[in-house]
Parts: C-alpha cells; structure tokens; sequence
C-alpha cells in the first residue's frame, strides 16, 4: 500500500506541513506562485489532508491522488516500488502539478544513500543517469549517494514533465524558526546549505530549474 497516514501530533516538518495546508493554503499557494511561473493562480491540496489521516502518498498512489491517469512510460519502468515519499501534493486549477518536498532543519537535507537491493538498484541508478544527461551533469558526484532524497525528486520531477510531458512542478519548502528541530533562523542559513548542497550534485544551473521553486515559510510569522 502506498498510501501513509501520519500522526497529528508530530514535530519538525511532518507537523509544519500538515498546518501550512490545512491551516494557511492559500498563504502556500501565493508563495508558491511568487516563486515559480506557473499558470495556475490557485491549488488544491489533495494531501496531507485532516480527514484523510494527514496522509502522504508514493508510487502509482501519487499518480492517482493527482489524477494523472495517462503515462507514456509507466512509473513502474521508471522507478521501484518505495520510491518518493511527497510531502504534500496539489493540482492547480489550470491543470499544474505540485509535487512538495518540506524541510525544517539543515540535518534532513543529508540524506543517506539509497538502500535499494541490487535489482531495484539497478534501475535507479539508470533512472538518475538519464536524468543527470538530459540536465547535462557533467560531474562525478553519486546521485544514489549523499543527497539522495533530492536527487530523487528531481528524477521524479523529469519523469513527469520530460518523459510524459505532465505540467507538473517540484516545490522544496523550507521551514524556519522551527526550534522543536533547532532549525535555521533566517533564510540566509538554508540558503548557505542549498547553495552547497546545489553545488555538490552540479544543480546550480539546469533545464529543468524553472520547474522547481524554493520556498520558505517563517513559522513565526504564521503561529505555526
């Protein structure tokens, strides 16, 4: 099953992002359209939902949750099963997907490497290098390594809108003053450990950049 309910009384991001949807969507969706030209000026948030168990989706589950019924290539080709976990996931209403990534500390952008088998590895690991030549990635950095959870947004990211042709978007938001994760107080700090982060995997500059926006939400601010 590829449907996850989660618990309501979290902490750190898994917290932030139930409230930001539930609580302030169209906050998240003004910032969302600030940040990236998308056509949409308004979205649905088909997950984390309160009365859905808060919820997060994976798989061909994501796929249904949006709606995208028609693949050129299926994900199953793509991708082994337990692939992305999202965050939050929205259609806009002019027919844009939003697939979302949250982050409210520095630790969680480390992320370890792939712990796929050898079959499953495989196909990743192929996955990753079309995706990396097709941005024309010249470097040697390993995709199935450290920074893994962003790579594989971004692979998901070029399945959908390269491999399928799909409108969809990828949103990373980062929360800040988070201090139940001793998160960053400014957006300087987070944008200090992206612009590494960026740097390592050659993702500074790229084709599918104007698909990907960044996002930061001050907890404070909103009473998160």
């Amino acid at each position: 099953m590829s449907k996850h309910p989660q618990p309501s009384n979290g902490h750190g991001s898994l917290l932030d992002i139930q409230l930001l949807v539930n609580e302030y969507p169209q906050l998240f969706t003004e910032k969302i359209c600030k940040a990236i030209k998308t056509n949409s000026n308004s979205i649905d948030w088909v997950s984390p939902q309160r009365n859905d168990g808060f919820a997060e989706y994976r798989d061909d589950d994501f796929l249904d949750k949006l709606g995208i019924t028609s693949l050129n290539l299926p994900l199953n080709e793509f991708w082994p099963k337990k692939g992305p976990q999202w965050d939050a996931l929205g259609r806009g209403n002019k027919g844009d997907y939003f697939l979302v990534e949250a982050k409210a500390n520095v630790r969680e952008i480390v992320s370890p490497p792939t712990s796929a088998s050898s079959q499953s590895l495989k196909r990743i690991k192929t996955s990753l290098t079309s995706c990396k030549e097709y941005l024309k990635i010249n470097n040697s950095s390993n995709w199935a390594g450290t920074f893994y959870q962003y790579t594989n947004r971004i692979a998901h990211l070029y399945f959908l809108r390269v491999l399928n042709k799909q409108p969809a978007f990828l949103i990373f938001v980062y929360f800040v003053g988070d201090e139940s994760v001793s998160g960053p107080n400014s957006i300087v700090e987070w944008r200090a450990a992206l612009t590494v982060l960026e740097g390592y995997l050659g993702l500074s500059a790229h084709r599918l950049k104007k698909y990907i926006a960044e996002v930061f939400v001050d907890v404070r601010e909103i009473g998160l």
